[in-house]
């Protein structure tokens, strides 16, 4: 297999000059410094001064964090200020990227990461599941650690991996699915050794692994007759097991749990509630300094689709919200972004400002689900950001990325394949995703120019070539998928490609209720769920009120009439028109744009984009046809600029 690399591919670093490079400092961190410097050509220098860059432990009265570190520059000479190894790696990497970019820094410049926790958070399962296959939600492949049945016995390509997530800053990686079938709950178990193997080749780039778990490993596993939390033999079940894995992986970093979600086991089968269930694993994990992490991505997916009361957007604020300042202090709820399911466009979950005691962390989603399963070339970063820049509760008030205070978490985006991430250029959301965990604030056009100097080099025509592609590319998914916050339009299992009411009927609580009159769900406090209640003023009120809610937003909200206008003066069904004929024009555009640099980029990569490009144009004509078919046929109201629907 030829292995066609992400940013910084051997050979790239060129632009650091063979300039002296002095690293002062022990440890196996210091010597990924010492190895990268080596890798790009750098001259080892005999001394500090001698060095035209050095890192080197900063002062102890910097008051740097031990991941923080300080650029400063005479003008001939650089010097990267460490507050801990971390800091000195992730030194490193930032002037990798200021000497791609051509950036030479005056002056001194601190940096400190945003997030204390940045990590990854890996499907994978060891063996293929019979309906999700190897990696649940996958899309570039098999899983980077297992194969047939079994950890892989190469990890060299796993150390490449470390590599590149360190490059970006992350810090923690979990190894395997959260839907914790049979054969991963052995991880724990008889299998631990294969966890202790992937920790090793993570920990010189700085990066602690994380395990799911099965909340009834107690009972599956077969020791007890129970995984009731409040049992004492429990508890000190999972003690003992906790103990046994620090034992052999001193740094490892917790556990992640999807506990009474979609047919997981949880506390709820013995009447306990959530906070129980993880304050008991809470305290198996702390005298290690390990941490739970608790999904809240937890609803009934057995509703009844004829009750229109039901509500899943309600479902985590209803169950969490109550349980807000009973979790022990290393229990870190992960919330998804939304209140559903990772979709293109969603609103904030309002859990996340409710939960004023009780450490968050946010979770995001860099393999694209239903976002184009890595086929249709989406840059996630400019959603993420708006998501990151919210401000729950208006005004000058703190943003999203400022209550946050237990991390970020996303899905990861690689597998076995060639290119990582199935289509080469959905390496820019794993690289944006490290860059906006580590400072929400960064413009996530420019990141996407520093991936696209990293990756293929100063090429002008390539670099405008791929910001053109890439920059405004979620919102032409938007545009030509679901409409205006409404969501799930998609085929059910696979969720790629359109299927209007695929999920329309389900238990699954993913429902649009188009009609004959209108769309979209009704979740006012005056008429429909309540859900916009559960958000904090001035956005419970501007959620409530048609005159005031967001366009992107308004069929989550609200149920509406075709004829109703939006603030632009569209009415909703001629925005729907318009939004998929513009999309799949767009999308048709993109295979041309891709061609014009081929000769410029490696082969391989150009080829592998092209196939992809023709699918994208194809499935984007697919949804413009389908969707704005459905509702004119529904309607009965046709396009008023006469465009073809069927």
């Amino acid at each position: 297999m030829t292995e066609h690399p992400m940013w910084l591919p051997d050979g790239a670093l060129a632009f650091l000059d063979r300039l002296p490079v002095h690293v002062v400092g022990d440890g196996p961190l210091l010597d990924s410094v010492r190895a990268e410097a080596a890798g790009a050509g750098a001259v080892g220098a005999g001394s500090v001064d001698a060095a035209a860059l050095a890192i080197v432990p900063a002062d102890a009265s910097s008051g740097l964090g031990e991941e923080g570190f300080e650029i400063s520059s005479d003008g001939a000479r650089t010097i990267v200020a460490y507050g801990g190894p971390r800091g000195a790696l992730y030194g490193w990497f930032q002037v990798v990227r200021d000497r791609a970019q051509g950036v030479r820094r005056e002056g001194s410049t601190r940096f400190e990461p945003q997030q204390r926790l940045r990590v990854l958070d890996h499907w994978d399962n060891i063996a293929v599941h019979p309906v999700m296959g190897q990696v649940e939600r996958g899309y570039a492949g098999g899983s980077l650690f297992y194969a047939d049945g079994e950890l892989r016995d190469d990890l060299s390509r796993v150390g490449r991996y470390a590599r590149l997530l360190a490059s970006i800053g992350i810090n923690a990686v979990t190894v395997n699915n959260v839907n914790v079938g049979r054969r991963e709950a052995r991880l724990l178990a008889d299998d631990l050794g294969a966890v202790e193997r992937l920790a090793a080749v993570f920990r010189p780039w700085g990066i602690r692994v994380h395990l799911s778990i099965d909340f009834a490993a107690p009972l599956n596993l077969g020791d007890l007759d129970t995984s009731d939390p409040l049992d004492e033999r429990v508890a000190q079940w999972w003690a003992d097991a906790t103990a046994r894995v620090y034992a052999r992986i001193p740094d490892f970093g917790g556990y992640l749990v999807k506990a009474d979600s979609e047919g997981q086991p949880g506390p709820h089968a013995y009447g306990r509630d959530h906070a129980h269930g993880a304050n008991m694993l809470a305290r198996a994990l702390a005298p290690h300094r390990g941490i739970v992490r608790w999904r809240a991505f937890v609803y009934n997916h057995r509703q009844d689709w004829r009750d229109r009361s039901t509500d899943r957007a309600r479902a985590a604020y209803d169950t969490f919200v109550p349980l807000d300042g009973r979790f022990d202090d290393n229990v870190v709820l992960q919330v998804k972004y939304g209140p559903l399911d990772f979709q293109t466009r969603e609103p904030l979950s309002p859990v996340i400002p409710a939960m004023t005691r009780t450490k968050i962390a946010l979770e995001l989603q860099v393999t694209q689900e239903y976002t184009g399963h890595q086929r249709h070339a989406v840059y996630l970063a400019p959603q993420w950001s708006g998501i990151l820049g919210f401000r729950p509760f208006g005004g000058d008030d703190p943003p999203l990325s400022d209550l946050v205070r237990g991390g970020i978490a996303a899905v990861a985006n690689v597998g076995d394949d060639a290119f990582w991430t199935g289509h080469p250029l959905a390496q820019a959301n794993l690289y944006a995703y490290g860059r906006l965990a580590w400072d929400a604030a960064l413009d996530a056009s420019d990141v996407l120019d520093e991936w696209s100097a990293l990756t293929f080099g100063d090429d002008e025509t390539v670099a405008a070539g791929i910001h053109s592609i890439l920059d405004e590319s979620w919102a032409t998914y938007e545009a030509y998928t679901a409409p205006l916050g409404v969501g799930f339009m998609v085929t059910p299992g696979s969720h790629y490609g359109p299927s209007v009411d695929g999920y329309e009927y389900s238990p699954w609580g993913t429902y649009h209720f188009a009609d004959r009159d209108g769309i979209g769900v009704d979740r006012t406090v005056a008429t429909g769920t309540g859900y916009a209640g559960q958000y904090p003023e001035p956005w419970a009120s501007r959620f409530e009120s048609l005159d005031t809610v967001p366009d992107e937003v308004l069929l989550f909200f609200h149920h509406v009439p075709y004829g109703h206008r939006l603030s632009s003066g569209t009415t909703v069904i001629q925005h729907i028109y318009d939004t998929h004929f513009a999309g799949a024009a767009r999308a048709a555009e993109l295979p041309a744009e891709w061609d014009a640099l081929r000769g410029r980029i490696d082969e391989g990569v150009w080829m592998r984009g092209a196939e992809r490009f023709a699918e994208q144009t194809r499935s984007a004509a697919e949804w413009r046809d389908q969707i704005n078919t459905y509702f004119w046929r529904a309607s009965g109201i046709p396009d008023e600029r006469g465009r073809t629907n069927y």
